[in-house]
């Protein structure tokens, strides 16, 4: 399924010459290389993820001004925006993730406020359609998903102030008992709750049968799976330290925490049968769902201040947080 037509192919190529061309003649010269490292890295064929070495290319004249970087976003973003070629829209799609995931910060830092007004659905995939054979009509479908998934991962990452999910962002990584610790109760609901979003994206993945073999889609699937792991770190740490925190929950937190973890255990199922892997964050995680669930069921209404008191507290916060961050050290 890694194949189309031969007519298609060769429409693609002729396509990708005549984008070629048409950028070498209309590009102001200082954006005519950055708008060919785009056009390089995203042709019609093969109908393979970017090459390696188009993609490294891209991310490395991202590392510049943000000038540089912000013509490489618009370029990218127009470049998914004109195409009704599945393939295409695809590695425009693996192309962002990876600036998510490993892209320079000041690339990743255009990608997150373009367009400046943000909001939801800026990549305009929901009604993507390529019908040309039954290989790209099922193709589509996973462009839909894709795109919605990493809309709701840059929305998420605004909301956290942080790129989930990249190993560019190690000064936050390293800071994050600290920062964990400084929440308030409310935020750190706020955070669970948004990361829950990222796990019920994850969960409407389309069917793999239609597409098996698919070399694109593969590379997807091992994206998805690396950004579900690091997901559920984030829920797990902050899972933990609101378990610490139930004698200082007010009655609406409590609801509120309750409702998130309801969202989540709904997605139980569905998860743990398309991520097949067996991880200690993964296990921590539903193990300090059900627990909160039942440290909250044991908790009794003050009619003063309708608050939730429990009556039993077993660490402080900091010793929470530094437990949570040595078990998902090895994940």
């Amino acid at each position: 399924m890694g194949k189309f037509s031969t007519l298609r192919d060769l429409l693609g190529l002729i396509k990708d010459a005549v984008a070629l061309s048409k950028a070498a003649i209309l590009s102001n010269p200082n954006a005519l290389t950055l708008r060919l490292a785009v056009l390089r890295a995203t042709t019609h064929s093969p109908p393979t993820p970017p090459d390696n070495h188009h993609l490294s290319a891209l991310l490395l004249l991202g590392d510049s001004s943000r000038a540089t970087a912000s013509i490489i976003i618009t370029a990218l973003i127009d470049r998914l925006h004109c195409t009704g070629n599945c393939v295409v829209t695809l590695k425009c799609l693996l192309i962002i993730h990876n600036i998510i995931k490993r892209g320079p910060f000041i690339l990743q830092d255009q990608l997150s406020i373009f367009p400046a007004t943000g909001g939801y659905n800026y990549l305009k995939l929901s009604d993507f359609r390529d019908g040309a054979t039954a290989a790209t009509w099922a193709l589509s479908q996973w462009v839909r998903f894709y795109g919605r998934y990493l809309e709701t991962l840059l929305s998420t990452s605004r909301d956290m102030g942080y790129f989930l999910c990249s190993s560019s962002c190690t000064m936050v990584t390293e800071n994050q008992e600290q920062r964990i610790l400084s929440l308030l109760n409310v935020d750190l609901i706020k955070d669970v709750d948004s990361l829950i979003q990222l796990i019920e994206e994850l969960c409407k993945v389309p069917d793999f049968i239609l597409i098996e073999g698919n070399i694109i889609v593969k590379d997807i699937i091992r994206l998805l799976l690396n950004d579900y792991v690091s997901v559920v770190n984030e829920i797990a740490l902050r899972l933990y330290e609101l378990k610490e925190r139930l004698s200082c929950l007010s009655f609406g937190d409590s609801v509120e925490l309750l409702c998130a973890l309801k969202r989540l255990e709904d997605c139980k199922e569905s998860i743990l049968s398309l991520y097949v892997m067996r991880k200690p964050a993964i296990e921590l995680m539903w193990s300090l769902v059900q627990d909160l669930k039942e440290g909250i069921g044991k908790l009794h209404v003050c009619k003063n201040g309708e608050k939730l008191v429990s009556f039993d507290r077993r660490m402080k916060g900091s010793e929470s947080a530094r437990f949570v961050r040595e078990s998902l050290q090895d994940w």
